[in-house]
């Protein structure tokens, strides 16, 4: 027997010239379908990564609900970006969120890190730009521009992947104590950049030439060495270093 079922519907609400859609919101959900209840009954791996920093971020703001909240945050930042967010101001202005949604969310991503590097054996080894372009999939289709950094030990291991800005990548925006500070910090003898291009062409543009020539000079400084910077999409790669 045909089980009945609704199909296309929407609540609707009275107003004053007749009736709208009634966009169901967080508060609106089942008690038991809500992602605190869910991880209570069926414990972390039932809830998705919205649902997840959801949790993380507990209540949302007159503009948004939790659920809205946490969704629009993976897809600008990215799951990789969060898990290397360190500034909750930064975080919070190029988000849009409140500062203390955005320190909830660091300190949970360190709280995370802290214990996976405990507990972690071994580390990725970059050799070639292919691997770079393996080793970053997660920025290569986000809507807005990242710069990362990775930085390496003398056995070309990866012992640092850092978010270093978001939005269009640029000479007057990226300064170099952003870009060396973590090599400093953490022992690296290189480091690799790597920015995604949303439109998806991988030609370096005059602003990525001279920002990879102006940090290569502050690195021979240092002596911290920028072995490349690679620039992804979802169509392919490009190393500014071999076509320069």
């Amino acid at each position: 027997m045909t089980k009945y079922a609704f199909k296309n519907l929407e609540p609707m609400i009275a107003v004053s010239d007749g009736m709208r859609p009634y966009i169901l919101k967080f508060r609106d959900q089942p008690n038991d379908k809500k992602p605190r209840e869910t991880m209570l009954r069926e414990g972390p791996a039932a809830l998705s990564m919205a649902e997840l920093l959801a949790v993380m971020i507990n209540i949302g703001t007159k503009k948004e609900d939790v659920m809205e909240m946490a969704s629009r945050v993976l897809k600008q930042y990215g799951e990789k970006s969060i898990a290397n967010a360190r500034d909750p101001k930064r975080l919070s202005k190029d988000l849009g969120i409140p500062e203390g949604k955005a320190t909830q969310i660091v300190a949970s991503v360190e709280f995370g890190r802290r214990l996976f590097e405990k507990g972690s054996s071994g580390q990725k080894m970059i050799r070639t730009a292919r691997d770079v372009y393996e080793f970053t999939k997660s920025i290569r289709d986000l809507p807005r521009e990242h710069l990362r950094g990775i930085y390496l030990n003398n056995h070309y291991k990866v012992i640092r992947d850092e978010t270093i800005s978001v939005g269009t990548v640029d000479a007057h925006l990226v300064h170099p104590r952003d870009v060396f500070k973590p090599a400093i910090d953490y022992g690296a003898v290189a480091v690799i950049l790597v920015h995604n291009h949303p439109s998806g062409n991988t030609k370096p543009s005059k602003a990525d030439i001279e920002i990879t020539e102006q940090l290569r000079a502050v690195g021979t400084v240092l002596g911290i060495e920028l072995i490349d910077h690679i620039i992804v999409s979802d169509k392919g790669f490009t190393s500014i270093m071999e076509n320069s």
